[in-house]
């Protein structure tokens, strides 16, 4: 739950924001100064050599998360949290939960499936997804791009999964991947707009910093669960999140359809009790 929590505060950050690429840079650039200090030391500590494998896992991990950050704050920025953000994690956790079966052999009993399905008929409830879709253009968009993380989303948590658990790589220094990677590929873009990485940091410094330290600490503390737990149990449960966004979405950010996506979003927890309970 703290894992959701945390998730949900800092995508509601990043959307007022509605920051482009060089947001993500600054983001990646703080949380890199941050958390160096606790790499260093869990290296220090371990003893541990960086292999081939651990690089070649970290390199593969933070390219999805990086591709997954920069369609995530393009959806935010063409539609609404409260769209994008549940359809994201609704799509995200029943893709991985299939994978999970396919891939690692899972069987997740009935209890656990029911859950998945009612998680996943919630969030066709709150996007108003019907046999025919809206002529709404920003719900449309929402749903298109809020799929797409949901495809991300579903690929970084298996690969984590194998990482951590048949290859004992560190969750610190998987995250720690994501945050340097974007630095690299996004250094050009953040040299030739200096002017708009100035107005960020003056503009949204705080902002910065706080999803410098809550982004990577969530992604951690799911790292740390999908250890010692199947990811068809850790991949739904974690969509607690939706719950908070929809209400960010509809409470703070005052939103269309708040009464449907609260409804929406009340559905989706009855199936994260289920999936707890199964």
């Amino acid at each position: 739950m703290s894992a959701a929590l945390l998730h949900a505060v800092w995508n509601l950050i990043f959307k007022k924001t509605n920051g482009g690429l060089p947001l993500v840079w600054l983001v990646s650039l703080a949380s890199a100064v941050i958390y160096l200090p606790f790499v260093i030391w869990q290296l220090a500590q371990s003893q541990a050599s960086l292999t081939g494998v651990m690089y070649g896992f970290a390199l593969a991990s933070a390219v999805l998360h990086l591709l997954y950050f920069i369609v995530l704050q393009i959806g935010y920025r063409k539609a609404d949290l409260s769209i994008v953000y549940p359809m994201a994690r609704g799509t995200g956790p029943l893709l991985s939960a299939t994978g999970a079966v396919l891939f690692f052999g899972e069987r997740p009993g009935w209890m656990a499936i029911s859950g998945i399905v009612l998680i996943v008929t919630g969030v066709f409830i709150m996007t108003g997804l019907k046999l025919r879709l809206s002529d709404d253009e920003r719900l449309k968009t929402g749903i298109v791009y809020g799929t797409i993380t949901g495809l991300f989303i579903a690929a970084y948590t298996l690969w984590d999964k194998i990482a951590v658990t048949d290859y004992n790589v560190s969750a610190l220094i998987l995250t720690f991947a994501s945050m340097l990677l974007p630095l690299l590929v996004l250094l050009p873009k953040a040299v030739k707009e200096k002017q708009e990485i100035r107005r960020e940091m003056r503009q949204h410094w705080k902002h910065i910093v706080v999803i410098a330290v809550l982004a990577p600490l969530s992604f951690i503390l799911v790292l740390m669960a999908l250890k010692t737990t199947p990811v068809s149990y850790v991949a739904p449960a974690r969509e607690l999140s939706i719950v908070f966004g929809v209400f960010f979405g509809t409470g703070l950010l005052k939103e269309a359809d708040a009464k449907k996506r609260i409804i929406a979003a009340i559905i989706m927890l009855l199936g994260i009790s289920f999936l707890a309970m199964g």
